[in-house]
């Protein structure tokens, strides 16, 4: 991977583990004893997406931002499966080799699951959730319907169907590297300022090779296939979860995961939780809306 030609817009000191089983790429910003704030993206991002909320938060705040495996500087294991349960393992590794406590989670994507399962794990680790664009089940009993739904008026999700049925989708998702600016607009940002040669690098230099590839194709596929298992807390984890401080943030634009499908997820967790609603903002809303979402999350952080 050649990633030091964008480290100026990504200036955080690289750091590694090996307790997830493979070298699992973090940055760890802000200081050492501050409240920790975790950062977790889905697909097909990396830390990159919280430039901006990082350099907002590093000087108040432990700002923990790690790389899923197979993304960002994170290693792609050949030997590993890339299901929902095999990512939150990892963050359980990595949470407990770090021993990091009164977590405020700040998810996006499916980084909205992986952290949620943590949560259903750990719920005396976590005191705070922010829900970005990043879905918040526990395998409730809707949860099956809403995806379906979703599925049903997501361009990302139809294509990740048919292309899985057509026998298609480790070949497109295998050159990442190359088709990168089209996977991320299917998936939806609005701000087209932002697209230059550092900008596309940071995204497509992680998938040089279809190897390379391993952790967004399975993310993909082990939906078309049925693969990922959402975790479900026991009532006294629920019950905990419940009782924490929470937040949404959801740009309106976003045609992969649509509000109407699951905001309804987070207010049955949180019903008292304010929901903002960006109009506007695209999926990628820390592209989109970087500073407002910043804004957004630090009062959040001062309120509670």
């Amino acid at each position: 991977m050649h990633l030091d030609a964008f480290l100026g817009m990504y200036p955080y000191t690289a750091r590694f583990t090996n307790a997830p089983g493979f070298q699992m790429h973090y940055v760890d910003e802000g200081p050492a004893d501050g409240e920790v704030v975790l950062c977790l993206h889905g697909e097909p991002t990396w830390g990159f997406l919280f430039r901006h909320l990082i350099a907002a938060l590093r000087g108040t705040h432990r700002v923990v931002a790690p790389d899923h495996m197979g993304f960002g500087k994170s290693e792609t294991p050949p030997s590993r499966s890339y299901w929902l349960q095999d990512h939150i393992d990892n963050l359980e590794s990595l949470v407990l080799a770090l021993d990091l406590r009164d977590i405020t989670l700040v998810m996006h994507d499916f980084g909205g699951p992986v952290g949620m399962g943590l949560a259903s794990r750990y719920p005396d680790r976590v005191r705070r959730i922010v829900s970005v664009n990043g879905p918040t089940p526990f395998g409730q009993a809707t949860l099956g319907e809403r995806l379906t739904a979703n599925a049903a008026v997501s361009p990302w999700f139809q294509w990740i169907v048919r292309a899985e049925s057509e026998g298609r989708l480790e070949a497109v998702l295998g050159e990442l590297g190359f088709n990168i600016l089209s996977t991320l607009k299917l998936n939806g940002f609005e701000d087209h300022r932002l697209i230059n040669d550092v900008w596309l690098q940071a995204y497509g230099a992680r998938f040089a090779t279809p190897a390379d590839c391993a952790g967004a194709v399975g993310w993909a596929k082990g939906f078309a296939i049925g693969a990922h298992r959402f975790e479900t807390p026991d009532s006294a984890a629920r019950r905990a979860i419940g009782t924490k401080p929470a937040m949404a943030i959801w740009g309106m634009a976003d045609r992969t995961l649509h509000a109407e499908h699951f905001l309804p997820l987070f207010s049955e967790l949180f019903p008292d939780a304010p929901v903002h609603w960006l109009p506007g903002v695209g999926h990628y809303s820390f592209e989109d809306a970087p500073d407002a979402i910043a804004n957004r999350i630090a009062t959040f952080l001062a309120q509670t």
